[in-house]
């Protein structure tokens, strides 16, 4: 009997100490899913409406207004290389000697020929002239007079070839000096000195040397984007070297941020291939640093003339998904919604957004991985910077 009044106590603090837990327990529980959420914080903005030029991009390539292969025009032994490989060169600046004594000594014979030649016509005139006075005085017979006459013409002619040997004689001394015909870069000479270079019937390549400033570049322009820019000018592409300084031309290199590098349009096909729609066209831009090399792929792009009203938005507000580019805004319950847009070109940092914005959205710029659409946010509002103005097509 003790030990059943003794054990009954007990279980009953215990049992009321575990519903006061349970209670407390549940009071908790209560107030956690009770509390509201805070909605996380987002930076939002109207897109910048700014007046920008359209643009057309393009893919190119970089070449050499000049290219020349230096070729052995004489026969001989290459003696000299007067540059070093990859240096710049001058023009009329010597670059090649080929053996010259063969030449400056048929140079010495050509002009030895023409002395003959003209003491042969002096001798050919003065008979001719004492003959026909002969033959007045019948003391010389007509058949005498005629072959002086034949053999003062020959020596006339006979004068002829031999300055024309002579002309040859230098041409040939000449070219055993190969000289820079531009100011340019040279390669690596193709041929030791001691070789014979400039066999009959065989050219022998002795260097190339480019000029690369200023730099063409060349890329193609497809039919929709050839008739803008006629447009534009009002010119035919046939007289688009009339309008070139109307044209603007930029490019930049693959590690280039933009388009850094302004030139002009000077040259256009006279046709359009018919297979692929698309028409030749080139750009020409200075290069007085030499640091742009031919044969690079630049990015070209080219400004329009006129201006028009548009939309931009940072480029980091730009996602994009499998319905594809979207910007994310706030509504006037700070609710987030998602807009399809439609983008074009860049600017520096901003994208020119050409459908599905107003100028009266709030863009989410800041806080993007906190925002889901259908959720609420707590915005705070900016202002988007105007980029700065530049003269580098947007670059």
């Amino acid at each position: 009997m003790r030990s059943r009044v003794g054990t009954t106590p007990r279980l009953g603090a215990v049992g009321l100490a575990v519903l006061v837990a349970l209670a407390a327990a549940s009071g908790c529980g209560r107030q956690s899913t009770e509390a509201p959420a805070v909605p996380p914080p987002v930076t939002v903005a109207h897109p910048l409406a700014r007046a920008v030029a359209d643009y057309l991009d393009f893919t190119g390539n970089t070449a050499a207004v000049n290219s020349v292969t230096l070729v052995a025009r004489v026969e001989g032994y290459l003696e000299q290389v007067h540059f070093t490989d990859g240096a710049l060169v001058k023009k009329g600046q010597l670059l090649f000697t080929i053996q010259q004594e063969q030449y400056q000594a048929q140079l010495q014979q050509a002009m030895a020929n023409i002395a003959a030649q003209k003491a042969a016509l002096w001798h050919a005139r003065v008979e001719f002239a004492r003959y026909s006075h002969l033959l007045t005085e019948d003391a010389a017979t007509q058949t005498e007079v005629d072959q002086w006459h034949y053999k003062r013409d020959a020596a006339q002619a006979d004068l002829l070839a031999a300055k024309a040997q002579l002309e040859l004689a230098q041409l040939n001394l000449s070219y055993t000096t190969l000289r820079a015909p531009f100011d340019g870069r040279i390669g690596r000479h193709l041929v030791n000195p001691g070789n014979l270079v400039g066999t009959t019937g065989k050219q022998t390549p002795l260097a190339e040397i480019s000029q690369i400033n200023p730099l063409y570049v060349y890329f193609t322009i497809n039919e929709r984007d050839l008739l803008r820019i006629i447009r534009r000018t009002g010119a035919s592409p046939g007289q688009i070297e009339a309008h070139s300084e109307d044209i603007p031309v930029y490019f930049g290199l693959s590690d280039e941020s933009g388009f850094p590098h302004r030139g002009r349009l000077d040259f256009a096909s006279i046709s359009v291939a018919p297979t692929t729609g698309t028409l030749q066209v080139r750009g020409v831009f200075p290069n007085p640093n030499l640091t742009i090399l031919p044969g690079l792929f630049v990015r070209v792009r080219i400004k329009a003339q006129q201006k028009r009203n548009s939309l931009l938005v940072p480029g980091d507000a730009l996602s994009f998904d499998q319905q594809g580019e979207y910007v994310l805004v706030v509504d006037e319950n700070n609710i987030v919604k998602r807009k399809g847009v439609k983008t074009s070109f860049q600017i520096g940092d901003m994208v020119v957004v050409e459908e599905g914005l107003t100028a009266g959205d709030w863009v989410i710029t800041e806080g993007l991985l906190q925002a889901i659409p259908g959720r609420e946010v707590r915005p705070e509002r900016s202002m988007i910077p105007a980029p700065p103005d530049s003269d580098s097509a947007g670059g």
